[in-house]
C-alpha cells in the first residue's frame, strides 16, 4: 500500500472539494487510477459545506454558562457544543465527551484548529452523503471508480493524543467481518471484526497533520480493501451502546 500526501491551496468556504483534489492531485504530477482511495480531513468537507460559525454571533444558555464553567470553556463553545451533540457525559478540562452521529467524540467534533480567528468548524451535515457525492464528482470528471473516505481526529480511551477516525466511506466496505474465520491454532473467531476505514484513517491522518501542514487529502492506492459501488456510509461503523465494551461499562456503574 502507498500513501501519497496531497497539498492543496487554502480551502475558502464553498469550494468544490473534488475539485480542490483534482487540482492539487495534478500539481504534484499524480493521476487517479481505478482503485484508488481519497482521504480528505473532515474539516475541508465541511469548509465546502460552509459549516462554519462566528462565536461572536452565538447567545449562550444558562445550561451552556454552566457547562462552560465546569469545562474551562468558552460559553458560546459550550452552547455550539450542546446545539451539536445528541447526548453529553461528563468531561475533562477543555474538553466535554459527546455522542454525536453514534461516535463518542470530544465537544461534538467542533474544533477552533485551522479557523479563521473567532470561528469554529462543525462536522460535516451529513458525511455519508458528501462521501457519497464526492465519489461520484470525481467519477464524473475523471471516469475513475475511486473510494472516498472522510477523516477526523479521534481519541482512545486512556491513551494520549489523536489517531484517524472514519466518519463516512464511498466505494468500498469500512468493515471486514472476520467471525467464523479461524485463528493459527484453528479456533473459530467469535466477535473480531476489523476496522478497515479507521486503519485507513489512521495512516493518512499520520500525514495530514494537525497543524499547518496544509495536507487536507492523502492519496492511498493499493489497499487491502474490498471495493464495492454501493457501500457507502457510516452506520456500518458503529454499533449499539449495549453492545460496547465501553459504553456498556458506563451504563452498569450508573
Amino acid at each position: 500500500m502507498k500513501l501519497y500526501a496531497i497539498k492543496t491551496d487554502e480551502v475558502k468556504t464553498g469550494d468544490n472539494i473534488a475539485e480542490v483534489a483534482l487540482k492539487a492531485l495534478k500539481t504534484q504530477n499524480l493521476e487517479l487510477e481505478n482503485d484508488d482511495i481519497l482521504a480528505f480531513t473532515s474539516k475541508i468537507v465541511s469548509y465546502g459545506e460552509r459549516r462554519l460559525v462566528e462565536l461572536a454571533k452565538v447567545r449562550p444558555s444558562q445550561k451552556a454558562n454552566r457547562l462552560a464553567k465546569k469545562f474551562s470553556l468558552q460559553p458560546e463553545f459550550a452552547e455550539l457544543i450542546l446545539r451539536e451533540a445528541d447526548k453529553t457525559y461528563g468531561g475533562v478540562k477543555k474538553a466535554v465527551l459527546t455522542l454525536k452521529n453514534g461516535i463518542l467524540a470530544a465537544n461534538a467534533g467542533i474544533d477552533n484548529k485551522n479557523a479563521p480567528p473567532g470561528f469554529v468548524v462543525l462536522w460535516p451535515l451529513n458525511a455519508r452523503e458528501r462521501a457519497q457525492k464526492i465519489r461520484k464528482d470525481i467519477k464524473s470528471k475523471t471516469s475513475q471508480k475511486i473510494g472516498v473516505l472522510i477523516v477526523d481526529s479521534g481519541l482512545v480511551p486512556l491513551r494520549i493524543g489523536t489517531s484517524g477516525l472514519a466518519l463516512a466511506v464511498a466505494g468500498f466496505k469500512p468493515i471486514r467481518d472476520t467471525r467464523g474465520k479461524r485463528d493459527l491454532y484453528g479456533k473459530p473467531l467469535v466477535i473480531t471484526r476489523h476496522a478497515v476505514a479507521d486503519d485507513l484513517a489512521s495512516a493518512a491522518h499520520l500525514l495530514m497533520g494537525e497543524a499547518a501542514e496544509k495536507t487536507p487529502i492523502v492519496l492511498i492506492r493499493d489497499a487491502p480493501v474490498d471495493f464495492d459501488e454501493a457501500a457507502y456510509g457510516f452506520e456500518e461503523m458503529t454499533m449499539p451502546s449495549d453492545e460496547c465494551i465501553f459504553m456498556g461499562t458506563f451504563a452498569a456503574r450508573s
